[in-house]
């Protein structure tokens, strides 16, 4: 399957990801810095990074990251642009940024031969692909970033069906929940989930009415929060969704989904919370559709803790 790639801005990574895999639809990639220990080539892996990042913002259908301000968010879990990301790292990474795909590598030296190799990292499934350039002392640093930016954007789109995880149907999603919950009776539940996107307040919450639709379908009983019934279990959170960048006709938004639960006596069930990305022709669709994901992405978590 072609599927578009997205190198997203730093300010649309923030809120999260995750979103269908379809040729129409985006794929979120994070260029990391290129390690380079070797006193010879001390200096040049932030650069590469920076030359194969510039050079992939060239390429149709991709839009860069703002790699100052993504050092920035990954700053923060003490994570930075780091050439030494593993696999094992990936998935932690890509939940902080939303990024699906990472790309990083290491670049040496072996007698007057200059390497430089990619390391392509699937966030979900921790598929690793790898591709090289190499060339001598002469060789232009800018030329081998270019070559290696090429392979890498070609090598995304041949194989992001196995860099990024099967897309799950929602009936999937319900019934592998309702086999989660089993037989047991399941407890009434109310569902009030605040929604904001650029700083305002948004009427039809989509990360609401998402999360509670599911509920309806796994077999809850919704109790409007107007009711003068109480329900068993409460669910309050917030919702925020921002812009995060264009590229064509194409805009993404990103968005973040924070939900407690709480049972009628007050006790703590759960907290939790979920990040995703949406790409549309219009900015609020793809913000409400960046929340709705982002909702159905925390469901089953959310959904299993509710049992008596």
């Amino acid at each position: 399957m072609k599927m578009k790639i997205v190198i997203l801005t730093a300010a649309a990574l923030l809120f999260g990801a995750a979103f269908c895999r379809a040729a129409d639809l985006v794929l979120p990639v994070a260029i990391f810095d290129f390690e380079s220990k070797d006193e010879a080539v001390r200096d040049l892996g932030p650069k590469i990074a920076t030359l194969v990042n510039a050079n992939l913002s060239a390429e149709p259908q991709i839009v860069t990251v703002e790699r100052a301000e993504l050092d920035k968010v990954l700053g923060e879990h003490e994570l930075g642009l780091s050439g030494t990301v593993s696999s094992d790292s990936a998935a932690k990474v890509g939940q902080l940024t939303g990024a699906k795909v990472l790309v990083t590598g290491r670049v040496f030296k072996v007698d007057d031969q200059l390497f430089i190799v990619a390391k392509i990292i699937g966030t979900e499934t921790s598929r690793v692909y790898g591709e090289m350039v190499q060339g001598n002392e002469k060789t232009s640093i800018a030329n081998l970033s270019a070559d290696l930016a090429k392979k890498i954007a070609a090598d995304v789109a041949k194989n992001g069906d196995t860099l990024v995880a099967k897309v799950e149907t929602r009936q999937e999603l319900v019934a592998r929940i309702k086999k989660a919950l089993g037989d047991k009776a399941l407890p009434s539940v109310s569902v009030k989930i605040g929604e904001q996107h650029f700083g305002q307040r948004v009427i039809d919450p989509a990360a609401e009415t998402e999360l509670g639709s599911i509920l309806q379908e796994c077999g809850f009983k919704l109790v409007d929060s107007g009711s003068t019934n109480r329900a068993d279990v409460v669910i309050t959170g917030d919702a925020f969704s921002a812009y995060g960048t264009r590229k064509g006709n194409l805009i993404s938004c990103k968005s973040r989904v924070e939900v407690k639960a709480l049972r009628q006596n007050g006790d703590l069930i759960t907290v939790d919370r979920q990040t995703s990305v949406a790409v549309d022709t219009a900015e609020q669709t793809a913000a409400k559709t960046a929340l709705q994901n982002a909702a159905a992405g925390l469901a089953e978590r959310l959904l299993t803790k509710l049992k008596p």
